[in-house]
């Protein structure tokens, strides 16, 4: 397909009709997939579209929150909608590099008794993997996932193995119990889009869980896509187009961590250690893109990249002892940097009756019609 014409204020990207009609089938899908995930998922609204724009940004995706908030639940959920392979590994400090990757056993041909190695693949090979309570296991083993996470790929015996298109790693954190664990070092975590914080239900939505999960019922989860389509509209989403000054606040937000910039704000200086590296702010606009697309837009806004600063910003910054002391989360400093940067003039919202009018096969960028 054609790459999209100048991003430049004031200028139309023009995308072929197919293109348009694949933002079109993802917006209609992500509807879907939510109205089915509902059936399953009480709530969690929030929790559940960060999930789908990493996976649809092709990003990895780390869940943090309290036992029993159907993590697991969730994430199979997904793959059954999406109709990917899904395999759950219990991360435990006993775990080896080779349960998740595989192993080569020693295989004897019967018709002439010679014998060679065959690699068994491990339950790294699927669409979606889950890594369940990530850090409970040693570095040698969350290195090995790493590999994967990185390359698509693993090394067995000095040979390399391409794992399934599309592949995604969701991990899960409990943040409670730190005894016995092995935090993932910063580089690792950095290998994650998303950090998504799983939160307590609030009183309806517990209520309607408690009526559901005590009650005779059987829910099945539709497939509304396929694997091969998948892999399709994840590249749309990296041709949408963004206007300069969208993807300048994106940067903005991620260099303004960083306390040895003479432009940082006071409080990243007085709380912040170390900030978020370049590949923050690739997250940042593939992140938007992403929403923009799933929601039905054409072009990426500045309240896309609002949206998804958390996510993405949270498990990059590392606080130090000031911001310890006084009880100054990752999450407080995102939320001031997102007060203290100022909004650029945003265009005026368009409806899909409008978007029509001026054509099915011109994406819009988010300044599209400022003077």
């Amino acid at each position: 397909m054609h790459e999209p014409q100048s991003n430049l204020p004031g200028t139309e990207c023009r995308m072929p009709d197919n293109d348009l009609q694949a933002v079109e089938k993802l917006h209609e899908a992500y509807r879907q997939i939510t109205r089915e995930l509902g059936k399953v998922i009480v709530g969690q609204r929030d929790v559940i579209e960060q999930l789908l724009i990493a996976m649809f940004a092709r990003g990895h995706c780390l869940l943090v929150g309290v036992p029993g908030l159907a993590k697991t639940l969730m994430i199979r959920s997904v793959a059954d909608a999406l109709s990917l392979e899904f395999n759950r590994i219990q991360f435990t400090p006993d775990l080896m590099p080779s349960d998740i990757t595989g192993t080569e056993v020693i295989q004897q041909d019967k018709a002439t008794g010679e014998r060679q190695l065959r690699f068994v693949p491990g339950p790294v090979f699927a669409n979606i993997v889950l890594a369940d309570e990530v850090n409970r296991t040693p570095p040698k083993t969350q290195a090995a996932l790493l590999e994967a996470m990185q390359e698509h790929q693993v090394t067995a015996g000095g040979q390399r193995h391409k794992l399934p298109q599309p592949f995604f790693v969701l991990a899960t954190q409990n943040p409670i119990e730190q005894e016995g664990t092995y935090p993932l070092p910063e580089a690792q975590l950095d290998r994650f889009m998303f950090s998504v914080f799983v939160d307590y239900p609030d009183e309806d939505d517990e209520l309607e869980i408690v009526k559901r999960t005590t009650a005779d019922l059987e829910v099945k989860v539709t497939p509304t896509l396929n694997a091969d389509e998948i892999t399709q509209l994840t590249r749309i989403v990296r041709r949408v187009p963004i206007a300069d000054h969208i993807a300048r606040y994106a940067l903005q937000l991620a260099r303004l961590t960083r306390h040895q910039l003479p432009e940082s704000p006071d409080f990243v200086r007085q709380y912040v250690m170390w900030g978020a590296g370049p590949r923050a702010s690739q997250y940042l606009v593939l992140g938007a893109k992403a929403r923009a697309i799933l929601q039905g837009r054409y072009y990426v806004s500045q309240d896309d990249i609002r949206y998804v600063a958390l996510p993405v910003l949270r498990h990059r910054i590392k606080t130090n002892f000031n911001a310890d002391a006084e009880g100054v989360s990752t999450d407080d400093i995102v939320r001031r940097l997102i007060e203290s940067v100022p909004r650029v003039v945003e265009e005026p919202p368009h409806d899909r009756a409008t978007r029509r009018e001026q054509g099915p096969d011109v994406f819009r960028p988010a300044d599209a019609g400022q003077t």
